[in-house]
Protein backbone atom coordinates (compact mmCIF):
# COMPACT_ATOMS: atom_id res chain seq x y z
CA UNK A 1 0.00 0.00 0.00
CA UNK A 2 1.30 3.47 -0.94
CA UNK A 3 1.63 5.66 2.17
CA UNK A 4 0.43 9.27 2.14
CA UNK A 5 3.16 11.90 2.61
CA UNK A 6 2.72 14.83 4.99
CA UNK A 7 4.87 17.98 5.27
CA UNK A 8 4.85 19.91 8.57
CA UNK A 9 5.98 23.57 8.42
CA UNK A 10 6.23 25.09 11.90
CA UNK A 11 8.93 27.15 13.64
CA UNK A 12 8.39 25.44 17.02
CA UNK A 13 10.58 22.37 17.38
CA UNK A 14 8.23 20.83 19.97
CA UNK A 15 5.24 21.10 17.62
CA UNK A 16 7.21 19.59 14.74
CA UNK A 17 8.36 16.68 16.89
CA UNK A 18 4.89 16.01 18.32
CA UNK A 19 3.16 16.09 14.93
CA UNK A 20 5.80 13.85 13.40
CA UNK A 21 5.35 11.25 16.15
CA UNK A 22 1.53 11.36 16.07
CA UNK A 23 1.26 11.08 12.31
CA UNK A 24 3.96 8.45 11.86
CA UNK A 25 2.14 6.30 14.42
CA UNK A 26 -0.87 6.52 12.07
CA UNK A 27 1.22 5.16 9.19
CA UNK A 28 2.03 8.39 7.34
CA UNK A 29 5.42 9.43 5.97
CA UNK A 30 6.25 12.76 7.63
CA UNK A 31 8.82 15.44 6.77
CA UNK A 32 9.26 18.56 8.89
CA UNK A 33 10.87 21.99 8.42
CA UNK A 34 10.91 25.30 10.30
CA UNK A 35 10.43 28.01 7.62
CA UNK A 36 8.08 28.69 4.74
CA UNK A 37 10.98 29.12 2.34
CA UNK A 38 12.36 25.67 3.17
CA UNK A 39 8.88 24.20 2.90
CA UNK A 40 8.35 25.61 -0.59
CA UNK A 41 11.75 24.28 -1.62
CA UNK A 42 10.81 20.80 -0.37
CA UNK A 43 7.54 20.98 -2.29
CA UNK A 44 9.44 21.69 -5.50
CA UNK A 45 11.44 18.49 -5.15
CA UNK A 46 8.87 16.07 -3.72
CA UNK A 47 5.13 15.38 -3.83
CA UNK A 48 3.23 15.76 -0.55
CA UNK A 49 -0.42 14.82 -0.08
CA UNK A 50 -0.95 17.10 2.93
CA UNK A 51 0.80 20.19 4.32
CA UNK A 52 0.31 21.25 7.95
CA UNK A 53 1.29 24.92 7.85
CA UNK A 54 1.77 27.34 10.75
CA UNK A 55 0.39 30.82 10.07
CA UNK A 56 3.01 32.65 12.16
CA UNK A 57 6.43 31.89 10.70
CA UNK A 58 9.66 33.93 11.21
CA UNK A 59 10.08 35.30 7.68
CA UNK A 60 7.50 34.45 5.01
CA UNK A 61 4.08 34.14 6.68
CA UNK A 62 2.01 30.98 6.45
CA UNK A 63 -0.64 32.78 4.40
CA UNK A 64 2.00 33.82 1.84
CA UNK A 65 3.25 30.23 1.70
CA UNK A 66 -0.34 28.98 1.24
CA UNK A 67 -0.89 31.41 -1.60
CA UNK A 68 2.27 30.22 -3.37
CA UNK A 69 1.31 26.56 -2.95
CA UNK A 70 -2.12 27.12 -4.45
CA UNK A 71 -0.70 29.10 -7.37
CA UNK A 72 1.72 26.29 -8.23
CA UNK A 73 1.00 22.93 -9.85
CA UNK A 74 0.87 21.27 -6.41
CA UNK A 75 -2.21 19.21 -5.55
CA UNK A 76 -1.46 19.09 -1.80
CA UNK A 77 -4.19 19.72 0.74
CA UNK A 78 -3.23 22.43 3.23
CA UNK A 79 -4.32 22.68 6.88
CA UNK A 80 -3.35 25.87 8.71
CA UNK A 81 -2.08 25.88 12.32
CA UNK A 82 -2.29 28.89 14.63
CA UNK A 83 -1.96 29.77 18.29
CA UNK A 84 -3.46 33.21 17.76
CA UNK A 85 -6.32 32.46 15.40
CA UNK A 86 -8.96 34.95 14.42
CA UNK A 87 -12.09 34.68 12.31
CA UNK A 88 -10.65 37.10 9.75
CA UNK A 89 -7.46 35.06 9.41
CA UNK A 90 -9.42 31.80 9.08
CA UNK A 91 -11.68 33.30 6.40
CA UNK A 92 -8.68 34.57 4.44
CA UNK A 93 -6.94 31.18 4.66
CA UNK A 94 -10.10 29.44 3.44
CA UNK A 95 -10.43 31.83 0.51
CA UNK A 96 -6.81 31.11 -0.41
CA UNK A 97 -7.59 27.39 -0.54
CA UNK A 98 -6.86 25.99 2.93
CA UNK A 99 -8.86 22.87 3.73
CA UNK A 100 -9.14 23.41 7.49
CA UNK A 101 -7.76 25.22 10.54
CA UNK A 102 -6.08 23.74 13.67
CA UNK A 103 -5.69 25.85 16.81
CA UNK A 104 -2.91 25.42 19.38
CA UNK A 105 -2.66 23.74 21.79
CA UNK A 106 -3.13 20.78 19.46
CA UNK A 107 -4.95 17.65 20.58
CA UNK A 108 -4.13 14.15 19.38
CA UNK A 109 -7.68 13.31 18.29
CA UNK A 110 -8.20 16.60 16.43
CA UNK A 111 -4.91 16.29 14.51
CA UNK A 112 -5.60 12.72 13.42
CA UNK A 113 -9.21 13.41 12.42
CA UNK A 114 -8.32 16.57 10.48
CA UNK A 115 -5.46 14.82 8.66
CA UNK A 116 -7.70 11.88 7.69
CA UNK A 117 -10.48 14.18 6.47
CA UNK A 118 -8.08 16.32 4.45
CA UNK A 119 -6.47 13.28 2.82
CA UNK A 120 -9.90 11.79 2.08
CA UNK A 121 -10.91 15.04 0.37
CA UNK A 122 -7.72 14.96 -1.68
CA UNK A 123 -8.49 11.37 -2.70
CA UNK A 124 -11.96 12.44 -3.86
CA UNK A 125 -10.46 15.28 -5.88
CA UNK A 126 -7.95 12.90 -7.49
CA UNK A 127 -10.81 10.48 -8.26
CA UNK A 128 -12.67 13.30 -10.00
CA UNK A 129 -9.57 14.00 -12.10
CA UNK A 130 -9.35 10.32 -13.03
CA UNK A 131 -13.09 10.25 -13.79
CA UNK A 132 -12.76 13.19 -16.16
CA UNK A 133 -9.82 11.45 -17.81
CA UNK A 134 -11.93 8.31 -18.29
CA UNK A 135 -14.74 10.34 -19.81
CA UNK A 136 -12.30 12.07 -22.16
CA UNK A 137 -11.04 8.65 -23.27
CA UNK A 138 -14.55 8.20 -24.78
CA UNK A 139 -14.63 4.44 -24.67
CA UNK A 140 -14.16 1.31 -22.64
CA UNK A 141 -12.62 -1.98 -23.66
CA UNK A 142 -15.63 -3.15 -25.67
CA UNK A 143 -15.87 -6.58 -27.23
CA UNK A 144 -16.61 -10.25 -26.71
CA UNK A 145 -14.11 -11.71 -29.17
CA UNK A 146 -11.63 -14.27 -27.79
CA UNK A 147 -8.77 -11.78 -28.30
CA UNK A 148 -10.49 -9.07 -26.23
CA UNK A 149 -11.57 -11.54 -23.53
CA UNK A 150 -7.94 -12.67 -23.28
CA UNK A 151 -6.77 -9.06 -22.99
CA UNK A 152 -9.36 -8.28 -20.28
CA UNK A 153 -8.16 -11.29 -18.30
CA UNK A 154 -4.50 -10.22 -18.66
CA UNK A 155 -5.38 -6.73 -17.36
CA UNK A 156 -7.24 -8.26 -14.41
CA UNK A 157 -4.21 -10.39 -13.49
CA UNK A 158 -1.55 -7.72 -14.04
CA UNK A 159 -3.29 -4.63 -12.62
CA UNK A 160 -2.97 -5.45 -8.88
CA UNK A 161 0.81 -5.90 -9.21
CA UNK A 162 3.71 -3.50 -9.72
CA UNK A 163 4.96 -5.47 -12.73
CA UNK A 164 6.03 -3.28 -15.64
CA UNK A 165 3.82 -3.71 -18.72
CA UNK A 166 4.71 -3.25 -22.39
CA UNK A 167 1.66 -2.80 -24.63
CA UNK A 168 1.93 -3.64 -28.32
CA UNK A 169 -0.60 -2.47 -30.90
CA UNK A 170 -1.19 -0.56 -34.09
CA UNK A 171 -2.23 3.10 -34.08
CA UNK A 172 -5.79 3.51 -32.85
CA UNK A 173 -6.15 0.12 -31.14
CA UNK A 174 -6.49 1.60 -27.64
CA UNK A 175 -3.08 1.36 -25.97
CA UNK A 176 -3.75 4.36 -23.71
CA UNK A 177 -7.08 2.83 -22.71
CA UNK A 178 -5.36 -0.40 -21.61
CA UNK A 179 -2.78 1.62 -19.64
CA UNK A 180 -5.55 3.54 -17.86
CA UNK A 181 -7.42 0.32 -17.06
CA UNK A 182 -4.25 -1.13 -15.54
CA UNK A 183 -3.97 1.98 -13.35
CA UNK A 184 -7.67 2.13 -12.41
CA UNK A 185 -7.70 -1.52 -11.32
CA UNK A 186 -4.47 -1.22 -9.30
CA UNK A 187 -3.77 -0.24 -5.66
CA UNK A 188 -2.43 3.02 -7.11
CA UNK A 189 -5.84 4.09 -8.44
CA UNK A 190 -6.11 7.00 -5.96
CA UNK A 191 -2.82 8.47 -7.17
CA UNK A 192 -1.99 10.11 -10.47
CA UNK A 193 -1.88 8.58 -13.93
CA UNK A 194 0.72 10.59 -15.86
CA UNK A 195 1.36 10.19 -19.59
CA UNK A 196 4.25 11.19 -21.81
CA UNK A 197 4.39 10.60 -25.58
CA UNK A 198 7.96 10.17 -26.80
CA UNK A 199 6.91 10.62 -30.44
CA UNK A 200 5.30 14.01 -29.74
CA UNK A 201 8.21 15.60 -27.85
CA UNK A 202 11.50 16.67 -29.49
CA UNK A 203 14.63 14.81 -28.38
CA UNK A 204 16.09 17.90 -26.72
CA UNK A 205 13.01 18.25 -24.48
CA UNK A 206 12.22 14.65 -23.61
CA UNK A 207 14.79 14.42 -20.79
CA UNK A 208 13.57 17.51 -18.97
CA UNK A 209 9.93 16.46 -19.44
CA UNK A 210 10.65 13.05 -17.95
CA UNK A 211 13.18 13.86 -15.22
CA UNK A 212 12.60 17.60 -14.66
CA UNK A 213 15.36 20.11 -14.08
CA UNK A 214 16.87 22.01 -11.18
CA UNK A 215 18.20 24.90 -13.30
CA UNK A 216 19.98 26.68 -10.48
CA UNK A 217 21.31 29.25 -12.96
CA UNK A 218 17.81 30.17 -14.20
CA UNK A 219 15.84 33.01 -12.62
CA UNK A 220 12.20 33.10 -11.56
CA UNK A 221 9.67 30.32 -12.16
CA UNK A 222 12.00 28.55 -14.63
CA UNK A 223 14.42 27.81 -11.80
CA UNK A 224 12.96 24.38 -11.12
CA UNK A 225 10.48 22.06 -12.78
CA UNK A 226 9.13 18.68 -11.76
CA UNK A 227 9.43 15.93 -14.32
CA UNK A 228 6.74 13.39 -15.16
CA UNK A 229 8.47 10.72 -13.05
CA UNK A 230 8.10 12.82 -9.91
CA UNK A 231 4.58 13.99 -10.74
CA UNK A 232 3.58 10.31 -11.00
CA UNK A 233 5.07 9.46 -7.58
CA UNK A 234 2.83 6.84 -5.95
CA UNK A 235 0.90 6.39 -9.19
CA UNK A 236 1.49 5.17 -12.73
CA UNK A 237 3.61 6.60 -15.54
CA UNK A 238 2.58 5.74 -19.11
CA UNK A 239 5.46 5.95 -21.60
CA UNK A 240 3.60 6.12 -24.90
CA UNK A 241 5.54 5.27 -28.10
CA UNK A 242 8.62 4.21 -26.14
CA UNK A 243 10.31 3.22 -29.42
CA UNK A 244 10.74 6.91 -30.27
CA UNK A 245 12.62 7.75 -27.07
CA UNK A 246 16.21 8.94 -27.61
CA UNK A 247 19.05 6.61 -26.63
CA UNK A 248 20.39 9.18 -24.17
CA UNK A 249 17.07 9.25 -22.31
CA UNK A 250 16.83 5.45 -22.47
CA UNK A 251 20.12 5.22 -20.53
CA UNK A 252 18.74 7.40 -17.71
CA UNK A 253 15.48 5.46 -17.69
CA UNK A 254 17.35 2.16 -17.26
CA UNK A 255 19.25 3.66 -14.34
CA UNK A 256 16.02 4.89 -12.75
CA UNK A 257 14.43 1.44 -13.05
CA UNK A 258 17.47 -0.19 -11.47
CA UNK A 259 17.98 2.30 -8.63
CA UNK A 260 14.51 3.88 -8.27
CA UNK A 261 16.31 7.22 -8.04
CA UNK A 262 17.13 9.87 -10.63
CA UNK A 263 18.80 13.23 -10.95
CA UNK A 264 16.89 16.11 -12.52
CA UNK A 265 18.84 18.00 -15.18
CA UNK A 266 21.40 20.42 -13.71
CA UNK A 267 21.12 18.73 -10.31
CA UNK A 268 23.76 16.89 -8.30
CA UNK A 269 21.20 15.45 -5.87
CA UNK A 270 19.29 12.22 -6.45
CA UNK A 271 15.51 12.07 -6.02
CA UNK A 272 13.35 9.02 -5.38
CA UNK A 273 9.99 8.27 -6.94
CA UNK A 274 7.77 5.23 -6.55
CA UNK A 275 6.03 4.75 -9.89
CA UNK A 276 4.59 1.86 -11.85
CA UNK A 277 5.88 2.02 -15.43
CA UNK A 278 3.60 1.13 -18.34
CA UNK A 279 4.97 1.53 -21.87
CA UNK A 280 3.51 1.14 -25.35
CA UNK A 281 4.78 0.90 -28.91
CA UNK A 282 3.54 0.60 -32.47
CA UNK A 283 7.03 -0.42 -33.59
CA UNK A 284 8.92 -3.70 -33.56
CA UNK A 285 11.36 -3.07 -30.71
CA UNK A 286 13.47 -6.13 -31.52
CA UNK A 287 14.12 -4.69 -34.99
CA UNK A 288 15.06 -1.35 -33.40
CA UNK A 289 17.45 -3.20 -31.08
CA UNK A 290 19.09 -4.89 -34.07
CA UNK A 291 19.46 -1.45 -35.71
CA UNK A 292 21.03 0.01 -32.55
CA UNK A 293 18.09 2.38 -32.03
CA UNK A 294 16.74 0.82 -28.84
CA UNK A 295 18.56 -0.52 -25.78
CA UNK A 296 18.15 -4.24 -25.18
CA UNK A 297 18.44 -3.86 -21.40
CA UNK A 298 15.55 -1.36 -21.38
CA UNK A 299 13.45 -3.71 -23.51
CA UNK A 300 13.88 -6.58 -21.05
CA UNK A 301 13.13 -4.32 -18.06
CA UNK A 302 9.90 -3.01 -19.61
CA UNK A 303 8.75 -6.27 -21.18
CA UNK A 304 7.98 -8.02 -17.87
CA UNK A 305 4.30 -8.34 -18.82
CA UNK A 306 3.74 -8.01 -22.58
CA UNK A 307 0.21 -7.28 -23.81
CA UNK A 308 -0.85 -7.26 -27.44
CA UNK A 309 -3.98 -5.42 -28.59
CA UNK A 310 -5.43 -7.00 -31.75
CA UNK A 311 -6.27 -4.73 -34.70
CA UNK A 312 -9.97 -4.27 -35.39
CA UNK A 313 -9.80 -6.26 -38.64
CA UNK A 314 -8.86 -9.33 -36.58
CA UNK A 315 -11.90 -9.06 -34.29
CA UNK A 316 -14.70 -8.24 -36.70
CA UNK A 317 -17.24 -9.87 -34.37
CA UNK A 318 -16.81 -6.85 -32.07
CA UNK A 319 -17.64 -4.24 -34.71
CA UNK A 320 -21.42 -4.37 -34.22
CA UNK A 321 -20.97 -3.96 -30.43
CA UNK A 322 -18.69 -0.97 -30.95
CA UNK A 323 -21.16 0.61 -33.38
CA UNK A 324 -24.06 0.17 -30.96
CA UNK A 325 -22.07 1.63 -28.07
CA UNK A 326 -20.84 4.71 -29.96
CA UNK A 327 -24.15 5.45 -31.64
CA UNK A 328 -25.58 5.69 -28.12
CA UNK A 329 -22.56 7.59 -26.74
CA UNK A 330 -22.57 10.32 -29.39
CA UNK A 331 -26.36 10.61 -29.40
CA UNK A 332 -26.14 11.58 -25.72
CA UNK A 333 -23.05 13.72 -26.35
CA UNK A 334 -24.81 15.85 -28.99
CA UNK A 335 -28.36 15.64 -27.62
CA UNK A 336 -29.68 13.72 -30.62
CA UNK A 337 -32.11 10.82 -30.95
CA UNK A 338 -30.65 7.34 -30.97
CA UNK A 339 -29.86 6.07 -34.47
CA UNK A 340 -29.60 2.48 -35.67
CA UNK A 341 -27.65 0.97 -38.53
CA UNK A 342 -29.30 -1.12 -41.22
CA UNK A 343 -27.85 -4.48 -42.16
CA UNK A 344 -26.34 -3.41 -45.50
CA UNK A 345 -24.49 -0.50 -43.88
CA UNK A 346 -23.36 -2.76 -41.03
CA UNK A 347 -22.00 -5.23 -43.57
CA UNK A 348 -19.94 -2.47 -45.14
CA UNK A 349 -18.45 -1.72 -41.73
CA UNK A 350 -17.63 -5.39 -41.19
CA UNK A 351 -16.05 -5.77 -44.66
CA UNK A 352 -13.86 -2.67 -44.26
CA UNK A 353 -10.27 -3.26 -43.10
CA UNK A 354 -10.14 -0.33 -40.58
CA UNK A 355 -6.46 0.71 -40.87
CA UNK A 356 -7.09 3.33 -38.16
CA UNK A 357 -8.68 0.67 -35.92
CA UNK A 358 -11.11 1.64 -33.15
CA UNK A 359 -10.11 5.31 -33.30
CA UNK A 360 -11.14 5.45 -36.96
CA UNK A 361 -14.43 3.72 -36.23
CA UNK A 362 -15.17 6.22 -33.45
CA UNK A 363 -14.57 9.14 -35.82
CA UNK A 364 -16.82 7.60 -38.49
CA UNK A 365 -19.68 6.97 -36.03
CA UNK A 366 -19.40 10.49 -34.64
CA UNK A 367 -19.62 11.84 -38.18
CA UNK A 368 -22.74 9.78 -38.90
CA UNK A 369 -24.47 10.94 -35.71
CA UNK A 370 -23.80 14.59 -36.62
CA UNK A 371 -24.41 14.49 -40.38
CA UNK A 372 -27.21 11.94 -40.93
CA UNK A 373 -30.68 13.30 -40.20
CA UNK A 374 -32.56 10.04 -40.63
CA UNK A 375 -33.13 7.58 -37.77
CA UNK A 376 -31.56 4.73 -39.71
CA UNK A 377 -28.10 4.72 -41.25
CA UNK A 378 -28.18 3.07 -44.67
CA UNK A 379 -25.47 2.15 -47.16
CA UNK A 380 -26.50 5.17 -49.27
CA UNK A 381 -25.26 7.43 -46.49
CA UNK A 382 -21.72 6.16 -47.07
CA UNK A 383 -21.76 7.76 -50.52
CA UNK A 384 -23.60 10.83 -49.26
CA UNK A 385 -20.80 11.68 -46.86
CA UNK A 386 -18.06 11.48 -49.50
CA UNK A 387 -19.86 13.23 -52.35
CA UNK A 388 -18.36 16.64 -51.45
CA UNK A 389 -14.87 15.13 -51.76
CA UNK A 390 -15.59 13.56 -55.14
CA UNK A 391 -17.27 16.65 -56.58
CA UNK A 392 -14.35 18.71 -55.36
CA UNK A 393 -12.00 16.34 -57.20
CA UNK A 394 -13.95 16.70 -60.44
CA UNK A 395 -13.79 20.49 -60.30
CA UNK A 396 -10.09 20.62 -59.53
CA UNK A 397 -8.64 18.52 -62.34
CA UNK A 398 -6.85 21.38 -64.09
CA UNK A 399 -4.22 21.62 -66.78
CA UNK A 400 -1.65 22.58 -64.16
CA UNK A 401 -2.18 19.32 -62.22
CA UNK A 402 0.61 16.75 -62.82
CA UNK A 403 -0.70 13.82 -64.88
CA UNK A 404 0.51 11.17 -62.42
CA UNK A 405 -1.20 12.92 -59.51
CA UNK A 406 -4.45 13.35 -61.46
CA UNK A 407 -4.44 9.67 -62.47
CA UNK A 408 -3.84 8.54 -58.87
CA UNK A 409 -6.63 10.74 -57.54
CA UNK A 410 -9.08 9.55 -60.19
CA UNK A 411 -8.15 5.91 -59.54
CA UNK A 412 -8.55 6.41 -55.81
CA UNK A 413 -12.02 7.97 -56.12
CA UNK A 414 -13.17 5.44 -58.72
CA UNK A 415 -12.10 2.39 -56.67
CA UNK A 416 -13.60 3.95 -53.58
CA UNK A 417 -16.97 4.40 -55.29
CA UNK A 418 -17.05 0.75 -56.41
CA UNK A 419 -16.10 -0.38 -52.90
CA UNK A 420 -19.00 1.61 -51.46
CA UNK A 421 -21.41 0.17 -54.02
CA UNK A 422 -20.49 -3.34 -52.91
CA UNK A 423 -20.39 -2.45 -49.17
CA UNK A 424 -16.64 -2.98 -49.08
CA UNK A 425 -16.98 -6.56 -50.31
CA UNK A 426 -13.46 -7.15 -51.69
CA UNK A 427 -14.24 -10.15 -53.97
CA UNK A 428 -17.22 -8.41 -55.62
CA UNK A 429 -15.30 -5.14 -56.03
CA UNK A 430 -12.29 -6.91 -57.54
CA UNK A 431 -14.57 -8.78 -59.94
CA UNK A 432 -16.22 -5.58 -61.20
CA UNK A 433 -12.83 -3.89 -61.58
CA UNK A 434 -11.53 -7.03 -63.32
CA UNK A 435 -8.42 -7.25 -61.12
CA UNK A 436 -7.09 -9.77 -58.61
CA UNK A 437 -8.08 -9.39 -54.93
CA UNK A 438 -4.44 -9.08 -53.89
CA UNK A 439 -3.96 -6.21 -56.32
CA UNK A 440 -7.09 -4.49 -54.96
CA UNK A 441 -5.69 -4.75 -51.42
CA UNK A 442 -2.42 -3.20 -52.65
CA UNK A 443 -4.34 -0.37 -54.36
CA UNK A 444 -6.35 0.37 -51.21
CA UNK A 445 -3.13 0.59 -49.20
CA UNK A 446 -0.96 2.50 -51.71
CA UNK A 447 -3.70 5.00 -52.63
CA UNK A 448 -4.72 5.53 -49.01
CA UNK A 449 -8.38 4.65 -49.57
CA UNK A 450 -10.33 4.91 -46.31
CA UNK A 451 -13.91 4.30 -45.28
CA UNK A 452 -15.18 7.84 -45.84
CA UNK A 453 -12.97 9.03 -48.68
Amino acid sequence: MIKDKILVIDDEAGIRSSLKGILEDEGYVVTTTDTGEKGLDLLKGENFDLVLLDIWLPQMSGLDVLEKIKRSEESSQVVMISGHGSIATAVKATKLGAYDFLEKPLTLEKVILTAKNALHQKMLEEENIQLRARIEAKYHLIGESPAIQKLKNEIKLAAPTNGRVLIYGETGTGKELVARLLHQQSPRRDKRFIQINSAAIPDYLIESELFGYAGEDKPGPEKRKKGKILLADGGSLFLDEIGDMSLKTQVKLVRFIEEETFKPLDSSESTTSDVRLIASTTKNLRELIAQGKFREDLFFKLNIIPMAIPPLRERKEDISLLIEYFLSYFAKEYGKKQKRMKEEALQAFINYSWPGNVSELINVIERFVIMVKEKEIESSHLSLLVEPMESQFISTVEESKPLRQAKEQFEREYIHKILLRHHWDIPKTASELNIEEDLLHEKIKSLGISFLG
